[in-house]
């Protein structure tokens, strides 16, 4: 089975509510891209048009393996578009404020599972019946522990024990194995060199490392106030993994209270294994269709006696922290947010076509094109239709 053999086999549209007009002082862009991740999009926008990166506000990151059109808003930004090689950014007028998250009202998406046999395709049409009824576990996806570790190192598990020198040499050094190149070569010298400083800052090309380098030249050993140069925006996303993580073992420590073993089968996420579900019966329909699961943090007040009480101690005892932890001691921000998300989400306008694959000689291909909510994953769809099947892309 294989998804993203090809670019146009994901595409993924950002809805929005926003209606751009003449006046304001936010330029309004639509941005179409293709194997391109949005922050080096944005990135590619700054250097283009020499404008600092906090002008500019977007509603999500996008996937970089994909066709993705999203859109963004830029601060006295110039009434025209930009074409480059993996992106075009089409001026659509002028608005009042910033875009951000809240504008996003969903995703379309249209995506091509291919290199699927009989009896895959056979599963995967099932599945949809099912997921019709059903829904889909509103799981947190591998996209959102980029930042995680090969050993699921979580950086903000390091800032919640104070523990800033690793945070900041994960969050500067840790491999990945998307790492490419250059990247893989700089970070190598940084885990080699880790407090060689001056020697550092003079390998690094110029950036938000280099930036953290020459505050470590002047404060060797203040590596909080080094971690506070990194970009906000990296930042934030270090917390919301790990507290995107806490939200998935809530979840699935859910399912596993709520739903017999036979109902259950495991799907190993980056993480870690989750529970999915099937075969439910109509009162566990409605308790999952009314269930939503607060986000973890130290401003959370539940109820001794609310019954999602023994599942956060539980998944908190395994992580050896309590509530009042998940606040960061010496940072106003970033902060672990406050909300609730649902426990499942319902695909909406489902429709799917069964087809000889073309890419891959006696195989099927099943395209599928659906509208999912904001921060939903479509690939904890497809993993519901495969039956935690690898993705190869």
């Amino acid at each position: 089975m294989k998804i993203k053999q090809q670019p146009q086999d994901f595409c993924v549209e950002e809805l929005t509510s926003v209606q751009p007009g003449q006046d304001g002082p936010y330029a309004f862009y639509r941005l179409e891209k293709e194997s391109l991740g949005t922050p080096e999009a944005i990135d590619a926008i700054c250097r283009k048009w020499q404008i600092a990166r906090r002008r500019i506000g977007y509603g999500g990151l996008k996937d970089r393996h994909a066709q993705t059109v999203q859109y963004l808003t830029i601060l006295h930004g110039p009434k025209r578009g930009l074409r480059q090689t993996h992106l075009h950014l089409h001026y659509l007028g002028q608005v009042a404020t910033p875009y951000g998250p809240k504008a996003v009202v969903g995703n379309r998406f249209r995506i091509v599972i291919r290199d699927l046999s009989s009896s895959e395709a056979r599963q995967a049409l099932d599945a949809l019946d099912e997921v019709r009824q059903e829904g889909v576990p509103n799981y947190f996806d591998d996209q959102r522990f980029g930042s995680v570790t090969p050993e699921r190192r979580f950086i903000a598990r390091y800032l919640i024990a104070e523990d800033y020198e690793e945070a900041l040499k994960l969050a500067l050094a840790a491999p990945y194995e998307h790492d490419r190149g250059e990247i893989k070569r700089l970070k190598a010298l940084l885990r080699k060199e880790w407090g060689n400083w001056q020697m550092l800052k003079e390998q690094m090309p110029r950036g938000n490392v280099r930036s953290v380098l020459t505050y470590l030249c002047d404060h060797p050993q203040d590596f909080r106030g080094a971690f506070a140069c990194l970009h906000r925006e990296l930042k934030t996303l270090y917390l919301a993994a790990y507290q995107s993580y806490l939200w998935n073992r809530c979840l699935s420590r859910w399912l596993e209270l709520h739903c017999r073993p036979d109902q259950l089968f495991e799907v190993s996420l980056r993480i870690g294994p989750v529970w999915f579900y099937r075969g439910l019966n109509e009162q566990q329909r409605e308790a999952l269709r009314t269930l939503s699961i607060p986000y973890l943090s130290a401003r959370l007040k539940l109820a001794e006696d609310h019954p999602l009480q023994p599942i956060i101690a539980d998944v908190l005892a395994a992580e050896k922290i309590v509530l009042r932890q998940l606040k960061l001691r010496h940072f106003r921000k970033p902060f672990f947010s406050r909300g609730e998300r649902p426990a499942i989400y319902q695909p909406q306008d489902l429709l799917h076509r069964l087809e000889n694959d073309e890419l891959n000689t006696g195989r099927r291909k099943l395209y599928l094109e659906f509208v999912l909510p904001r921060g939903s994953y479509a690939t904890i769809l497809i993993k519901r239709l495969t039956r935690g099947g690898a993705l190869d892309d």
